[in-house]
């Protein structure tokens, strides 16, 4: 490095360049002690500044807008048949979106509806039974209790007809033991001359007559002795028709158990129509929410099932940040604050405040958590999400992963 002592030797001599070199030397001292003051209070003032600018905030540029993604995917499987809607085009609630086959649903619709009348059928063939067997059962048991006072005034009728035919038999009997007596008498008589045989012939026919009704009365005895079986026939037969009749109640209980049992099968099969009909309207695939089609991977002709999501919808209209703020940045902060967000899209700032801050860091979350109690140790800084709602900015349209700087005021 060429210095100005160098040059001026040459040219003035050894004398001349030591006065030179004198007053030079001055000179430059006396400019650095005018310089360095300046730049030391330069930095000092820029320090102080910058110091009391940022004290009572903190700020990340680790921050990016989030916001809600809606992803869309058919409740039954099908054959897409179309797709109304392309890549990134804006969408509101209940706009059709893709179109499947029904054909398939449309035919589960009818056979559901065709079960639910079959039953609604069974219903009322059981309603009308339940119906019939009430009103039978009344008339059943009053039928059996006049059996049974219509037996037992037969049974009565004959045990009469039995004393009547045993006082009948006696009397025949007396009438016999006369006839006899009467034939024997004459006989003697006949014997002894004394009357005629005509006369003998009339005792004697007497005499069978009498014997004739005897019989008669043995025979109307034992054949009213006969009706007592029938008769206690007749009682036992109406007795069980009685307790036929006295358990109509659970008759009708067993009808009304087929009656609910009828409905439950209708509610059944009402439920089942139901559902194909919320299948067959699920052909047709709406959007939810009101928002801009992302990351479509729909096409015609393709089979949907409900485990492959077709697209994405994307709302703009509800849009946060969450900044990722140092731990040692969070220690004064809290819900409430307000706070300031660059948007480096658009290179403007927006006001908003802090929502909420995270229960934990952000590793802490993540898929494979650290576990510091193993190996060896390396501090790292860690990071926890600080959610921030945005005031209302209708003249900017922020996008989910749009990077922003975010600055929190804790000194409030």
């Amino acid at each position: 490095m060429t210095t100005m002592t160098d040059s001026v030797l040459p040219r003035l001599g050894v004398e001349e360049a030591e006065k030179e070199v004198v007053a030079v030397a001055p000179k430059k001292r006396s400019r650095a002690m005018v310089v360095l003051p300046l730049l030391v209070a330069l930095g000092l003032g820029v320090g102080t500044t910058t110091y009391l600018l940022g004290r009572g905030q903190e700020s990340t540029n680790d921050a990016f807008v989030e916001g809600h993604v809606a992803s869309v995917a058919p409740r039954v499987s099908g054959q897409v048949k179309t797709v109304s809607v392309a890549d990134n085009q804006a969408v509101k609630a209940g706009d059709v979106l893709v179109t499947l086959d029904d054909r398939d649903l449309a035919a589960k619709v009818d056979a559901a509806r065709a079960d639910l009348m079959a039953m609604q059928a069974s219903q009322r063939a059981a309603e009308t039974e339940l119906a019939v067997t009430q009103k039978s059962t009344s008339s059943n048991l009053v039928i059996a209790r006049g059996g049974i006072a219509q037996a037992s005034a037969v049974q009565g009728s004959t045990q009469a007809s039995i004393a009547q035919a045993e006082a009948d038999l006696v009397a025949a009997v007396s009438k016999r033991k006369l006839a006899q007596i009467e034939l024997d008498r004459t006989q003697a008589l006949v014997d002894a001359n004394t009357i005629s045989q005509a006369e003998l012939d009339v005792r004697r026919s007497g005499f069978e007559t009498a014997d004739a009704a005897v019989a008669q009365a043995q025979a109307a005895l034992a054949s009213a002795r006969s009706n007592v079986h029938n008769s206690q026939g007749t009682m036992d037969s109406a007795r069980g028709r009685l307790i036929a009749a006295q358990a109509g109640p659970e008759q009708v209980a067993a009808a009304a158990a087929a009656v609910d049992l009828a409905r439950a099968r209708v509610a059944q099969a009402s439920a089942a129509l139901e559902q194909a009909e919320l299948n067959l309207s699920y052909t047709e695939i709406r959007a939810q929410v009101s928002g801009v089609v992302s990351r479509r991977t729909v096409e015609v002709g393709q089979l949907a099932s409900p485990e492959r999501p077709m697209m994405a919808i994307v709302p703009l209209d509800d849009t946060w940040v969450v900044a990722n703020f140092k731990e040692d940045q969070i220690a004064e902060m809290h819900p409430g604050q307000w706070a300031e967000v660059s948007i480096d899209t658009y290179g403007k700032s927006l006001k908003g405040h802090v929502d909420s801050l995270a229960g934990g860091t952000g590793s802490r979350f993540s898929l494979l958590p650290p576990d510091n109690a193993s190996g060896n140790f390396t501090k790292v800084v860690q990071r926890v999400p600080v959610l921030i709602q945005l005031e209302p900015h209708p003249d900017f349209v922020l996008r989910p992963g749009m990077s922003v700087t975010a600055t929190v005021h804790t000194a409030q």
